[in-house]
């Protein structure tokens, strides 16, 4: 694999990008370096043409733990101006997921807790092994989940999302399939196995109406239903006149 940094392992085999979350002995906790690997990583699996889907993962028994001690330290003693850096830092990771032209698969083992949960539940989509937890636990040191929260609400209902937020409990993998927080859970073994089957079906579909899909589905959140509807004649228009769609068009006249 080659690397981003130390924290982050990155590589292309064929047209998935692998992004490793690689702190094993910090239960791959985020820290500044992680974040800016997580970044570097995201932004080159977005750049190459060949990639069409990102899987994220994590080393060793866990997912991502959250914030480290040394990151909680500084911000116990950081001023308002280095908060808001701080936090800026981690909203425009997941405005990138976001704006990734493919899909970002977060592929969770073990525990997935506080910012690690919220990486998790800012990508496409999640897929757990049967093993895996997920929680908000922040709320316990008076902490609150504030970016991912608007994240949360647009993946589960407005009373689940409360719950989760406020109580910190910490939920298993078929209980956050149940409520709508992740798509799918495998089994632990073979996990890694049908993680590769689900991210290959990447494979079959356009990339183009893929991206255009993913574009128009977050775009139009927010939007009044005229609005969303007119935004969708807009994607309609442009996947019309693209290759992928020409090509397929004509495919299927050639066989009918």
């Amino acid at each position: 694999m080659n690397s981003t940094n130390s924290s982050v392992l990155f590589s292309i085999d064929g047209a998935i990008a692998r992004v490793v979350l690689n702190r094993p002995e910090k239960r791959n906790a985020l820290n500044d370096e992680l974040i800016a690997g997580l970044k570097t990583a995201l932004y080159q699996a977005g750049q190459n043409d060949q990639v069409r889907v990102v899987v994220l993962s994590g080393t060793g028994t866990d997912f991502c733990s959250g914030a480290d001690l040394s990151a909680l330290q500084k911000i116990s003693g950081a001023s308002v101006a280095d908060n808001v850096e701080d936090a800026r830092s981690l909203l425009e990771l997941f405005l990138l997921i976001r704006s990734l032209p493919v899909p970002v698969i977060a592929a969770v083992h073990g525990r997935a807790l506080a910012g690690g949960c919220g990486l998790a539940t800012a990508c496409d989509l999640v897929l757990a092994s049967d093993s895996a937890r997920f929680g908000y636990p922040e709320v316990n040191i008076g902490f609150v989940p504030a970016m991912v929260t608007a994240i949360l609400r647009r993946n589960v209902s407005e009373k689940i999302a409360f719950e989760l937020l406020t109580q910190g409990l910490q939920v298993d993998a078929q209980q956050a399939k149940s409520i709508g927080l992740i798509n799918e859970v495998f089994k632990d073994e073979g996990f890694v196995e049908a993680v590769e089957t689900f991210a290959k079906r990447y494979e079959r579909t356009s990339k183009s109406a893929v991206s255009l899909t993913k574009s128009l589905l977050y775009q139009i959140d927010g939007l009044a239903f005229r609005e969303a509807i007119g935004t969708g004649v807009d994607v309609n228009v442009i996947a019309r006149m693209t290759e992928d769609c020409q090509k397929g068009i004509a495919r299927f006249l050639k066989k009918t």
